[in-house]
């Protein structure tokens, strides 16, 4: 046996490696979260089941499956990316857990990278649910996934970077009202269960927001069968970059 054998070897493990147990560590927070489940599978769930089922809300022509299931997909991804990445990355914030994380070998760029991987994760979880329910309903979706997919990208992006803005420069009090009334009011005017022509001249106002052009989108592909709707793409982008640069310039850890 040489010398050193037992030796420790200090230093800390490669990047990629300490993303990996990160973003594992989040997914399993996020999963175990009462409130977080409530918004991420339970709502969303029991809106599309619900209102396709009862015949409350006018949706137009056609099966009312095939106009909500992609708006509830739509606020599947607000609900993760947003309304829970806020709540909990708030309270971490105030409990000191990001500023201990911040001065650990994990590199605040890599911490925020595990938060959206899991963000990520949770939402295939989220897809693959809302679908086999949707489907189970008599949905028949359409279109071109890579464009389902381009959109959720973007809508994710644009979410998170609003939801860790909003934990970063409020108090987590704060945060917690703030993004459980911004999804309630964008759950009621933002396109996903009732249509936007229902608000009148304010529907064209309405189309502007994140959750607007993420469910029309969605909805243009996957009901109408239409090509990759740029004009959608094109408000999600512009959220992404704004919610993520000012997420990035005034965020605080303390």
């Amino acid at each position: 046996m040489s010398t050193g054998t037992y030796t420790p070897k200090p230093g800390a493990a490669p990047v990629g490696r300490m993303i990996a147990a990160q973003t594992a560590l989040e997914t399993r927070m996020l999963l175990r979260n009462g409130e977080q489940l409530l918004l991420t599978v339970i709502i969303p769930s029991l809106l599309l089941v619900l209102f396709s089922k009862v015949d409350v809300v006018d949706t137009g022509a056609g099966e009312a499956v095939d106009f909500l299931a992609p708006g509830v997909l739509a606020l599947a991804v607000m609900s993760t990316a947003f309304t829970g990445q806020a709540i909990a990355t708030g309270f971490e914030r105030r409990y000191g857990v990001l500023k201990r994380l911040g001065a650990s070998p994990l590199p605040r760029w890599a911490l925020m990278t595990a938060k959206t991987l899991s963000v990520l994760v949770t939402e295939v979880l989220q897809v693959l649910l809302l679908t086999a329910i949707a489907l189970a309903l008599g949905w028949s979706p359409q279109g071109d996934p890579l464009s389902v997919l381009l959109l959720l990208v973007l809508g994710t992006a644009a979410f998170s970077g609003l939801g860790l803005l909003m934990a970063g420069t409020l108090k987590a009090e704060a945060t917690l009202a703030a993004a459980n009334l911004v999804f309630l009011l964008l759950l009621v005017g933002g396109g996903v269960i009732v249509p936007l022509e229902k608000f009148g001249a304010a529907g064209d106002v309405l189309a502007l927001l994140p959750i607007s052009a993420l469910s029309d989108g969605l909805r243009d592909v996957l009901q109408n069968g239409a090509s990759m709707p740029w004009g959608d793409a094109l408000v999600l982008a512009v959220w992404a970059v704004l919610g993520l640069g000012a997420a990035a310039k005034f965020f605080r850890w303390e």
